[in-house]
């Protein structure tokens, strides 16, 4: 426990009780109230050791292990904010972060996990999201972990063990799934894609369910075999780091240069540019959101069929549906 003392952990008490009546009165336990117990258990100052908390003169690292009380509980506090927290940068860019505790709360309730569910966690993160699902489960063998970078999953490993959880955590391309633990009956990435990594879908039996960021938004898949997956995005926006590894680089920002004022002040217009980024240019996005009525994300779906994946707007059958890498 390092300099931790018993004040240390009564604040982080108090305060993870704080947090856990904040999410309850947004609601997003409404359809599955278990996942409650979950986040009132785990200890998230645990998988968050040190953290970094952007200002003026650029970053600055919270540190549990101050010997400054004041800065401790400054530590724990943030620690149980009902925000991300940034774990780890590399020459001022973001690698990883803890993700927003609302919001994984409402992807952890949208993944529809039954007992005995055999789960795959794609972007290991601090282990703290692994931890609320091996809760869940009672089982940590269910859950499996996987990240590129070895640094994160053997502090991801270190984390889990103290907070009582032994998942299988794997080092390696999250796009390729982790096959030796297969078949799962749930995926869940924590991180952003540009399209359906088909590894995945070979790795589920039927009827899984997959739940992944794609182009700012939260998508829902239900597969069907091996090669095919069709769902739609939930209505909640979703902003995560990119999936990282071999050749894989983040695309540029759509620019909405030339749009009306209005358009660039419309969040889920932007999520139609970064669907149809390389497809549409933003003038025709523009056009076919203003003739539609200006769609929400749960008006989107994405279908996987064989080596084709596309995105579509109301029907999968189109007229509107644009192709996924």
């Amino acid at each position: 426990m390092g300099v931790y003392d018993t004040e240390t952990e009564g604040l982080a008490a108090a305060a993870r009780a704080a947090l856990v009546r904040e999410i309850d009165a947004e609601g997003a336990w409404a359809e599955d109230p278990v996942w409650r117990e979950a986040f009132a258990t785990v200890p998230r100052h645990l998988f968050v050791p040190y953290y970094y908390v952007a200002g003026p003169r650029g970053y600055e690292r919270r540190w549990g292990e101050s010997h400054d009380p004041v800065a401790r509980e400054r530590w724990v506090r943030g620690a149980y904010a009902d925000v991300p927290l940034a774990t780890r940068l590399r020459d001022g860019e973001l690698l990883s972060s803890s993700s927003q505790p609302s919001l994984m709360a409402r992807m952890l309730v949208a993944l529809r996990i039954e007992d005995g569910d055999r789960v795959l966690e794609v972007g290991a993160g601090t282990g703290y999201n692994a931890a609320l699902l091996a809760h869940r489960l009672g089982d940590d063998d269910l859950v499996t972990t996987v990240d590129l970078e070895p640094e994160i999953t053997e502090s991801a490993r270190r984390h889990l063990a103290a907070a009582g959880h032994r998942p299988a955590v794997v080092t390696g391309d999250g796009a390729r799934g982790a096959p030796e633990r297969a078949p799962f009956d749930r995926i869940i990435a924590t991180c952003e894609l540009r399209t359906v990594p088909r590894a995945w879908l070979a790795q589920c039996r039927p009827g899984a369910r997959v739940l992944t960021p794609l182009a700012t938004g939260l998508l829902a898949l239900t597969v069907r075999d091996a090669e095919h997956a069709e769902g739609r995005f939930l209505p909640t926006a979703a902003y995560f780091v990119p999936l990282r590894g071999e050749r894989r680089e983040r695309p540029e920002a759509v620019c909405p240069a030339g749009l009306p004022g209005r358009a660039r002040e419309q969040e889920p217009f932007h999520f139609l540019l970064a669907l149809t980024r390389g497809t549409l240019d933003p003038r025709e996005a523009y056009a076919l959101w203003q003739r539609e009525g200006e769609p929400d994300r749960g008006r989107y779906g994405v279908t996987v069929g064989g080596e084709h994946a596309w995105a579509w707007l109301d029907d999968p059958a189109g007229p509107y549906a644009w192709p996924l890498p």
